[in-house]
């Protein structure tokens, strides 16, 4: 099911139609400032199990991470310093996911091995929107299934073809990006940047 909201002035009523789905243990697609992604709701055992299915993924080998609507509730999901959040403050919104040591809030069966989060905050209205509403974050992941990626990544329409039928809703937000947000690893003392992507920092 394709659900369309405008990128730049999403619809109460659109975004209330995914915030339900969510709320039903759903799985939507929707856009980010980088690339199409797949997420359910934080507190969703089964859209997670559902989305390890979908993809193949090992429990304790999926990389997921969590989708907010801002940096005030940080504290119930992830373990931040003062520099580290100074930086956190001044790249997001925008195309990073930055690696966190987890909270004890935040299960571990929804946490990797070594217990880290991807944090994401996304310079995007529609996700926001949706992170508002739900009043929790998301556990989002890649649409990524095999190695023809590059192909129906920023088409909305060809992921709902490749995908829609494994998921509850498909947003059409507009054409997305074929880049992912860049991965920044702030687990030490460093910042790392584990992979290069769209977003630029700024420390």
């Amino acid at each position: 099911m394709i659900i369309k909201i405008h990128p730049d002035s999403p619809s109460d009523r659109e975004i209330d139609k995914v915030v339900k789905i969510l709320q039903n243990d759903g799985i939507v697609i929707y856009p980010t400032d980088s690339v199409y992604a797949m997420a359910c709701s934080l507190n969703s055992k089964k859209g997670f199990d559902r989305i390890l299915k979908i993809k193949n993924l090992n429990r304790k080998e999926a990389v997921f991470s969590l989708i907010c609507d801002s940096l005030s509730n940080l504290s119930d999901y992830a373990k931040v310093d003062t520099p580290t959040f100074k930086v956190l403050k001044k790249n997001l919104p925008g195309a990073f996911t930055f690696i966190l040591n987890a909270s004890n809030k935040v299960p571990d069966k929804l946490l990797s091995r070594r217990k880290q989060i991807g944090l994401r905050i996304p310079n995007n209205k529609i996700a926001l929107e949706l992170v508002r509403k739900l009043e929790r974050p998301l556990f989002s992941t890649s649409i990524k299934i095999d190695n023809d990626f590059i192909e129906y990544i920023s088409d909305p329409e060809l992921i709902d073809e490749k995908l829609g039928s494994s998921v509850d809703a498909c947003i059409n937000g507009g054409g997305g990006g074929i880049i992912p947000s860049t991965i920044v690893d702030c687990t030490n003392s460093e910042f790392e940047i584990i992979r290069q992507g769209k977003g630029m920092l700024i420390i």
